[in-house]
């Protein structure tokens, strides 16, 4: 099956999910994983791409970010990989690939999927077993929004305001969020349409998106449900 091109779509949020080739550790130690975070905001600034969310496991990461151009995360994804595998094969004394190929990614419809996947992307170390809680795994937003720590990394997306009317009752009512977790059959959905390329929200969103693109949004006819039936794919 020919290889579906990346849908991006400014304005909207997009899960971004970039791994090791044949998962090997992409971070060897925390100097990394502050070196790639330097990367995203310095590419996400010149880009114009607004970071939502973020977690860095030991062979990948997630990002929820809103590109303001149709451009501007791929253009983000390109430099910020390009002079990550340059740092780190010259730090470590390697040569040759770092990453699986080109990074994947799904837009994902505000109202029904933003807050679930944040959530989602919390939940990664858990799920994982690094940590017993999202706030013990130091490399991840999740600190940020619960009232931890100052990320510059992070631009909160609006949804967010409507957690609560100050700071504290955002703070509380989005750790609750994810301490509820988030339902099975959402985060299936969220890791297949992440690695197939299938945009990810109701009919309307998606009728939506195919008179702004010249894309199918999912597998069949304009409009169509997304399948549940593909086989669940490993964090």
């Amino acid at each position: 099956m020919a290889r579906l091109p990346r849908l991006t779509v400014p304005g909207y949020p997009h899960h971004v999910i970039q791994r090791g080739n044949n998962r090997q550790p992409v971070f060897v130690d925390d100097q990394d994983r502050e070196t790639l975070l330097g990367l995203l905001g310095e590419y996400a600034a010149g880009h114009k791409v607004a970071i939502h969310a973020w977690v860095l496991m030991d062979n990948h990461f997630h990002l929820l970010a809103t590109p303001t151009t149709d451009r501007g995360l791929p253009l983000m994804m390109q430099a910020v990989g390009r002079r990550y595998v340059q740092l780190f094969n010259r730090r470590h004394a390697r040569t040759g690939t770092l990453w699986e190929g080109r990074y994947r990614s799904t837009l994902v419809q505000t109202e029904r999927y933003l807050l679930a996947c944040m959530v989602y992307i919390d939940l990664n170390p858990v799920r994982a077993g690094m940590v017993q809680k999202p706030a013990d795994h130091r490399w991840s937003s999740h600190r940020h929004y619960i009232g931890q720590t100052q990320d510059r990394l992070v631009t909160p997306h609006p949804l967010c305001w409507s957690l609560g009317n100050t700071p504290f009752a955002r703070e509380a009512a989005y750790a609750d969020r994810v301490q509820q977790g988030i339902a099975a059959d959402q985060q299936k959905a969220l890791t297949d349409a992440a690695l197939k390329g299938w945009a990810l929200g109701d009919r309307e969103f998606l009728r939506e998106l195919e008179g702004k693109t010249d894309r199918r949004m999912t597998r069949g006819r304009a409009g169509r449900p997304i399948s549940r039936k593909s086989p669940d794919s490993s964090r």
